[in-house]
């Protein structure tokens, strides 16, 4: 990513098991995902409250190549870097009288802090929610949930909505967690011609559509994807069947970077087509995992980084969802996290 003024900024990620690691000056962040770990006094560690799958504590660190800046205004820490920022707020649900009423608080927060910040462009966010799939119909937490963000986000129009992930912990903090990368340039939204926007849902999936992006392509030449799970048009596809999801979210992931190949072709940008890739695993059931990461494996040729986590997933019939981010941000192999198909699960 070329940062303002010509000077180059690398955003990278790497996965490491070292829960404790003293972070260096170039870490945006790391999400820590160990749910035995102590809080840390560093505003970039970040922890998740969901753990890897196979019970070891597991680290995503975000890294700029250059040093960074953190701070702290009101519920909201932050790292930047140049064009970069990494931010993230808590919000207790308790204190609004629930979680639709805590996430409209906490993205009105987010968008008064970027609206004031250079770096003021959305790009991806991770929504970290506990028990998303309790309550039915229309009191689901997950539509709850989506119900607050559309409203929070305000006159957000959806040619600026970031990438995004909504996942659920299996274990009851009473926060949401919100995680997000801005820009002092904006990205251009993907879409997956395979997929209707997530913002154009039908009513049949809440009073509110999900307000995300598909992909997001940075300014230079990063592809950041956001959760893709087995659903084509707007329906959940094989239900109960995770190989068959796994090959459906392949099949996405495969369409989505071609489209954002066809969009960055314009500008010259990377060939998606041979860029490294770091994928983010959500399992629904963690025994899965060895055989999940094979397959994954095998179906995303130039595949670099992996990380598999337990977590719930948006939609109940859904046992998998994977992110992906194609290019120079996945270019960084790390040794450390052994491969996931030859843990235990």
């Amino acid at each position: 990513m070329a940062a303002a003024g010509g000077n180059e900024i690398g955003l990278r990620v790497e996965y490491s098991r070292d829960a404790r690691q003293a972070l260096e000056d170039d870490v945006l962040a790391a999400l820590v995902f160990d749910l035995e770990s102590t809080p840390s006094q560093d505003v970039r560690t970040i922890h998740v409250g969901i753990a890897a799958a196979d019970g070891r504590p597991a680290v995503e660190v975000w890294r700029t190549g250059r040093a960074v800046t953190c701070g702290e205004s009101g519920r909201i820490r932050f790292a930047t870097a140049g064009d970069l920022l990494f931010g993230c707020i808590e919000v207790c649900e308790q204190d609004h009288g629930g979680l639709s009423a805590a996430a409209e608080a906490a993205y009105r927060s987010l968008m008064e802090f970027q609206r004031a910040r250079e770096q003021r462009h959305l790009l991806r966010i991770w929504n970290h929610i506990d028990a998303i799939n309790d309550g039915e119909g229309d009191l689901e937490r997950y539509r709850q949930f989506c119900s607050g963000r559309a409203h929070g986000l305000g006159d957000l129009r959806p040619d600026g909505l970031p990438a995004g992930t909504a996942v659920g912990r299996r274990i009851a903090t009473g926060l949401l967690q919100i995680c997000w990368l801005a820009g002092a340039r904006p990205g251009r939204p993907v879409g997956n011609p395979r997929q209707v926007h997530a913002y154009q849902y039908p009513r049949q999936y809440g009073p509110a559509p999900p307000s995300f992006s598909r992909a997001m392509l940075l300014p230079g030449d990063e592809l950041m994807g956001s959760g893709t799970a087995s659903i084509v048009g707007h329906e959940s596809r094989h239900d109960g069947n995770i190989e068959a999801q796994i090959d459906e979210t392949l099949n996405n992931l495969k369409e989505l970077r071609q489209a954002g190949q066809r969009l960055a072709a314009r500008d010259g940008l990377t060939d998606f087509d041979n860029a490294p890739i770091a994928a983010k695993v959500y399992l629904r059931r963690r025994e899965s995992g060895p055989s999940a990461a094979a397959r994954i494996r095998a179906g995303l040729p130039g595949l670099a980084n992996l990380l598999l986590l337990e977590a719930d997933i948006c939609r109940k019939e859904l046992l998998v969802e994977i992110e992906c981010t194609w290019g120079r941000g996945a270019s960084l192999s790390v040794t450390a996290l052994p491969r996931a198909d030859e843990a235990a699960g």
